[in-house]
């Protein structure tokens, strides 16, 4: 866990191994198959360039379905928060946010969460990086995916 401080400019992750240097070899390896199977029409070249691609499929779907079961989570942590926080008008609103917009109010502190999910709602705010930058106390994820 991070203890440095997060906002709206510093909250993207990256994992320099993941999503730099594999995606790296992984691309190479594509493309050296690629070329190795124009070159030599062979069944190892023809093999080897749907490995290739077999590796490029695993590597971005590993990364979505972490994604998607985080989004899950955090779904469900938000819809808790929100019943907690919304005031009884906007409690039965709850089920109209997307999935994009319960990300993106995770990082309201509990005290702007009612005004700001109040806004998203009314004003129908679906990009996710718009109601991120209407936060002003910013709560911080260092436990993501």
């Amino acid at each position: 866990m991070s203890a440095q401080a997060q906002s709206f400019a510093s909250h993207s992750r990256y994992v320099p191994l993941f999503h730099f240097v594999l995606a790296a070899i992984l691309l190479a390896n594509v493309v050296y198959s690629a070329v190795h199977l124009w070159r030599f029409h062979t069944y190892g070249a023809a093999m080897g360039f749907v490995l290739s691609l077999g590796l490029m499929i695993l590597y971005w779907y590993a990364r979505a379905f972490a994604t998607t079961v985080q989004d899950r989570v955090i779904r469900l942590e938000e819809t808790l928060r929100l019943e907690r926080l919304l005031p009884g008008d906007l409690k039965p609103r709850i089920g109209e946010l997307s999935r994009k917009q319960f990300v993106a109010l995770r990082f309201a502190s509990d005290a702007e969460l009612p005004a700001l999910a109040r806004k998203v709602l009314d004003e129908r705010l679906t990009d996710p990086n718009a109601i991120k930058a209407l936060v002003k106390d910013w709560r911080p994820d260092h436990l993501r995916a």
